[in-house]
């Protein structure tokens, strides 16, 4: 005799179970996978030194401020390829950030070759109220092409350090000058003003130097000596050029995959981030000269003749970049607020 047995799918689900489950999946639909995102950033910064510190330092602090929902991955000391490799890679999603100088945010930009202007500012104080002026118009063209400016990067100001001493302009126009490769113009403009640009990768310095491809660099104090580069450059041009700005900057797409709150902790991080570059890399600066001297370095006397033969020279830059290298309303914004700002501290032009 065939008994009649219940038929599982005919089986009533209790309904509260039922209101329970519908529960949960509307909390995970609504709050998405709990994935950790791992945000790689790649810099040319050498290891150990204030900018990887700073930059590991910070990374802690993503991890904290974010309970390891965002996480920062350092590639230091190029081992990730030069500044225009950094930005390639960005933009096809190998990396998601990188902390660059000048020659990575203009290579997305043309508008931060302003800070690549030989002598057009002459002080931290200067420089920082330029950039704040700066920074809305700045920030606005790095999100057009996709990238977000989480802080700047300070780099210190930049000097020329050379095999043989150089003190003038003419001196210096006879030296093999490296010159960051990719950026045809620049090198054409260099020549055009009577110089011996050699286009190299960051990397390529040191090698070139011991080979005597190039023999004069322009750098920071503190790059010099971290790099070791100065052994092969003795001497160092005892007027500044400019002041090494940089920035770290992550891909519009990877940042949106972030959530909002933890944005918040990301850039109150970096904001902090900035400051610390602010104070510690001028002072290091200062101390990495007289360290270097210690060893060697001769810091050659410019007279003040030749140092309005160089700012002359700079002024030709200036002109030379107007509208080609620099867009000419960031060149017009920069220019006004660096002589106001000279103006109302009585600087002299």
């Amino acid at each position: 005799m065939r008994r009649n047995l219940p038929c599982p799918s005919r089986r009533r689900f209790p309904r509260a179970a039922f209101a329970v489950v519908l529960f949960v999946l509307a909390l995970v639909l609504v709050a998405g996978p709990a994935v950790a995102q791992v945000v790689k950033v790649a810099s040319l910064v050498p290891e150990g030194s204030v900018w990887d510190k700073a930059m590991r330092d910070l990374g802690a602090q993503w991890a904290a401020g974010t309970q390891n929902r965002v996480t920062l991955r350092v590639y230091p000391g190029g081992v990730a390829g030069d500044e225009p490799d950094f930005v390639r890679k960005m933009r096809i999603g190998q990396i998601q950030a990188a902390a660059v100088t000048t020659a990575g945010l203009a290579n997305i930009d043309p508008a931060f070759n302003v800070f690549n202007i030989p002598m057009f500012f002459t002080s931290y104080p200067e420089l920082y109220a330029t950039l704040d002026k700066l920074e809305p118009m700045l920030k606005a063209r790095l999100e057009a092409k996709g990238f977000v400016l989480l802080a700047w990067g300070h780099g210190g100001w930049v000097y020329f350090f050379t095999k043989n001493p150089v003190a003038t302009v003419e001196a210096l126009h006879k030296t093999k000058l490296f010159f960051w490769a990719g950026d045809d113009e620049m090198v054409a403009l260099w020549k055009k003003l009577g110089f011996q640009p050699v286009p190299l990768s960051a990397n390529d310095v040191m090698p070139s130097l011991q080979t005597g491809m190039i023999d004069a660099y322009p750098t920071t104090p503190l790059l010099g000596l971290s790099l070791q580069w100065y052994r092969q450059t003795p001497n160092m041009v005892g007027i500044g050029m400019a002041p090494l700005v940089g920035g770290l900057v992550i891909t519009k797409s990877a940042w949106a995959k972030i959530a909002a709150p933890d944005r918040a902790q990301i850039l109150s991080a970096c904001a902090r981030f900035e400051r610390r570059l602010e104070v510690e890399v001028p002072r290091q600066d200062t101390t990495a000269v007289a360290e270097m001297k210690k060893r060697g370095l001769k810091v050659n006397v410019v007279s003040p003749a030749e140092a309005a033969r160089f700012r002359a020279a700079a002024e030709e830059f200036a002109a030379g970049m107007s509208g080609i290298r620099v867009p000419p309303d960031i060149l017009a914004t920069a220019r006004r607020e660096r002589d106001a700002f000279r103006a109302k501290h009585g600087i002299a032009r």
